[in-house]
């Protein structure tokens, strides 16, 4: 921060009663009303300097004392006492925390050059050019101070002049800040670290609500920054003014805020809303929810929930569970958590959901997007869950709100309803009835099945379906088995005659290749003989097994008849066919060597 400091005189001025007076050895003449304040000063030393001084003491009556009232001199009696203090060369201090006041009580007094050359104002301008606004900190304090004078401010161009400065050092490339800035965020060094590119966000966190808006709005018009950023200035915004929403307790127990506070809170979440760059992922899902629970605490305008609950839901599959975790701000609600926040944004994605993926195929995006979802939510009634005070009504208005496809397999929800019903022993048996009718016990899995089966604390119903569904299961496991030993001795009956195939494929060629060698040589009485020895034995070879094949089918037709076709006759007449087609392949082994 910069100072300037004019005159060199040590302070006289002192207080008696209601009256500040100046120690001097001339008797005062001029009477200065302010207020409840009066001051005893000099003419010499004040009218010199001061324009509408010189033109009120013309118009009043020509007396040794002359009394003027100034009370609605901008700044106060501060800002003229400061005025003053300067006529009479007192020494002041002028920094960016007073310079507003001093100008305008300066202007309003005319304290101009036009008066004396040198004067008040042209040495107040000089400081506002060469100091307050070249510095970073400067422009911002100087900016925060002109809301007690709005007016003034405006219209001596105080205002413009100093948002503009803050606007074009924000704009101002990171690497090329060299003023100081605060930022406090954990684990930053400045000495070891370059300049972030949110450098800006704390300090101007400081102005009030409207100045606030008015640098978003200007940084916004230049369209130099990204949307992020200026989302993070929200945010931080936010976390400087607005309650925590993860520590807002129900009205009875809370410290009963004033009127006044509790608009000022409205005033400032409904103008951070409005500000929300349309770019989605310009703030976080987190810090949307965060607004929400706090619009809700605050009894904020429709519209402005209406946004944040559509907002929150485009970016609802960003969120993990701790984003969800709010309390309740009703006091007619015992329970501790928030369900009727997290239903109202659930319920407002699923409805553009439905309408951008009529028909979602596997692997899609949207698929992948309801999915993930479904396994948030699944996630946060398992948390919830664990509250003793949460009414069934509750849970089922979040479980049952999403669709079938949204979850692949129910683990997860049995997991939540679990864990409610031990974190609540004593309900009744139609309220375990209503909680577990989104539970599909055939999206289980067979570990989470068997242990459902064992838990005592689920209704009898849900069991014997999860049981039931065991069953099925077991017989559609069996029935596969069947199938697969069916093709087995399919492929057994199969093999002996693809072996009689090969064994006529070999002979054949091998009497190819013997009439070949005939045609220049005969073949030998001894060695025709034997090869018709050989074809009568491997004839012979081929009867008793035709013969053993047949009587093989006779009795699994005789077997299958007796027990009309049941699964156990035909697993029985299927083990007899695999033996026989074993046997078969064993003895042709055997004969072949």
């Amino acid at each position: 921060m910069k100072f300037m400091k004019l005159g060199t005189r040590p302070d006289t001025f002192y207080t008696e009663e209601a009256t500040r007076s100046v120690i001097s050895d001339v008797p005062s003449d001029l009477v200065i009303r302010i207020n409840n304040i009066s001051y005893l000063l000099h003419q010499f030393s004040l009218l010199p300097k001061c324009g509408l001084l010189q033109r009120l003491r013309s118009d009043s009556e020509d007396s040794n004392t002359v009394t003027i009232e100034l009370h609605d001199i901008p700044g106060g009696e501060d800002a003229f006492e400061m005025c003053a203090k300067y006529c009479y060369g007192i020494t002041i201090s002028l920094s960016a925390h007073n310079f507003v006041s001093a100008f305008c009580a300066a202007k309003f007094l005319r304290m101009t050059e036009a008066v004396e050359k040198g004067n008040f104002v042209l040495k107040l301008e000089a400081f506002f050019n060469s100091c307050i606004l070249e510095g970073w900190k400067d422009s911002v304090v100087t900016l925060q101070t002109t809301v007690k004078l709005t007016e003034w401010s405006d219209n001596l161009g105080i205002f413009r002049r100093c948002v503009d400065s803050i606007v074009e050092k924000i704009l101002t490339p990171p690497a090329q800040v060299t003023w100081s800035y605060t930022y406090t965020r954990k684990g930053f060094n400045k000495q070891q670290q370059s300049v972030p590119k949110d450098w800006w966000t704390e300090d101007i966190s400081d102005l009030d609500i409207d100045l606030f808006r008015c640098i978003i709005i200007a940084i916004k018009s230049t369209y130099m920054l990204p949307p992020q950023l200026i989302g993070e200035a929200l945010h931080v915004y936010a976390c400087r003014w607005l309650p925590d929403a993860t520590k807002i307790t129900p009205p009875e127990s809370s410290v009963s805020q004033t009127d006044d506070v509790a608009e000022n809170h409205r005033k400032i979440i409904e103008i951070i809303v409005n500000m929300i760059p349309a770019d989605k992922g310009s703030v976080s899902v987190g810090f949307l929810l965060r607004l929400l629970s706090i619009a809700n605490h605050l009894g904020a305008s429709t519209v402005t929930k209406t946004e944040l609950i559509r907002r929150s839901s485009l970016q609802l599959e960003e969120a993990a569970v701790s984003d969800l975790l709010f309390p309740t701000h009703s006091s007619s609600n015992k329970h501790y958590y928030d369900i009727d926040l997290v239903a109202a944004v659930l319920d407002s994605f699923l409805l553009l959901w439905r309408r951008t993926s009529p028909a979602p195929t596997e692997n899609s995006q949207s698929m992948r997007s309801i999915r993930k979802i479904g396994k948030l939510i699944d996630s946060y009634l398992q948390v919830v869950a664990r509250d003793i005070n949460l009414p069934v009504s509750k849970v089922l208005s979040v479980a049952e709100a999403l669709p079938d496809i949204a979850r692949k397999n129910h683990d997860d929800l049995y997991k939540g309803i679990n864990i409610y019903l031990k974190e609540h022993p004593e309900m009744s048996k139609s309220d375990k009835k209503r909680l577990c009718r989104p539970l599909d016990c055939q999206k289980l899995s067979p570990e989470v099945r068997t242990h459902a089966v064992k838990n005592e604390r689920l209704p009898l119903r849900t069991v014997v379906q999860v049981l039931f569904f065991e069953q099925e299961k077991g017989s559609r496991a069996n029935d596969q088995r069947m199938s697969a030993q069916e093709q087995l001795l399919s492929r057994g009956k199969q093999i002996p005659l693809v072996r009689d195939e090969l064994s006529k494929l070999q002979l054949d060629r091998h009497e190819q290749t013997s009439r070949l060698e005939g045609i220049g040589k005969a073949p030998a009485p001894s060695e025709s003989s034997s090869r018709d020895h050989q074809k009568i034995k491997r004839t012979d070879k081929k009867m008793p097994l035709e013969s053993e094949k047949k009587v093989a089918r006779e009795e699994i037709e005789e077997e299958e008849t007796k027990d009309g076709g049941s699964s156990r006759s035909k697993i029985n007449a299927r083990k007899i066919m695999k033996n026989r087609s074993g046997s078969d392949h064993s003895r042709d082994k055997s004969r072949d060597r």
